[in-house]
């Protein structure tokens, strides 16, 4: 992948820097947030609660949540990391042994971070206090998986720009395909029965 010359030298920069943090705090929060995001595990958690302490607004939220991290997962890991191939961080840049459980596939953009944004800004407009809920955990990933080595900042910024897009489109395509469908939807009804 080419990245302009300061982007990278920031990006090496921070990398290095939050890998290196190891206060108490981030070696007894961080792996846990890891496990918990694995195979988006905490989102789904997220999605049951919502819809079975929700009620209507609960099950419109994990519906959207679902959706969101669904199309940021099949966007970020299915399609972006086919199309750019870059490295993971240099394990000698990570002093802690979260390294050596990194994926081989490629480091751009962070997928994890991806379905992390995704869903919480999918459940926003429906249900903002869950959301506001989940913003904890979705912000808590991105960093782990820069203190972990598994990705570069760069790599974690473009996952949440894909997340909020992502949402977006969960948001706003459905109305617009009611309002594409539904015009025609009258006239088809009575050409069928007749009028």
């Amino acid at each position: 992948m080419d990245i302009p010359a300061t982007v990278r030298a920031h990006d090496d920069r921070l990398t290095r820097r939050m890998a290196a943090w190891d206060s108490p705090w981030a070696r007894r929060v961080l792996p846990p947030v890891e496990e918990a995001a694995e195979h988006t595990k905490v989102w789904w958690a997220a999605a049951t609660a919502m819809a079975l302490g929700g009620g209507w607004r609960g099950r419109r939220a994990a519906t959207a949540g679902i959706a969101g991290m669904a199309m940021a997962e099949v966007l970020s890991n299915a399609v972006a990391k086919q199309l750019v191939e870059r490295r993971r961080p240099p394990k000698e840049w990570i002093p802690h042994d979260d390294v050596e459980d990194r994926p081989d596939s490629s480091s751009f953009p962070s997928g994890h971070t991806a379905a992390a944004v995704a869903f919480t800004a999918a459940v926003a407009p429906t249900w903002p206090w869950a959301a506001a809920a989940c913003a904890v955990p979705a912000a808590l990933v991105g960093i782990e998986r820069i203190h972990s080595g598994a990705h570069y900042p760069s790599d974690v910024a473009t996952g949440l720009v894909i997340g909020v897009a992502c949402a977006a489109l969960v948001r706003t395509a459905p109305r617009r395909l009611l309002r594409r469908w539904l015009p025609t939807a009258p006239s088809a009804v009575a050409s069928t029965y007749g009028s």
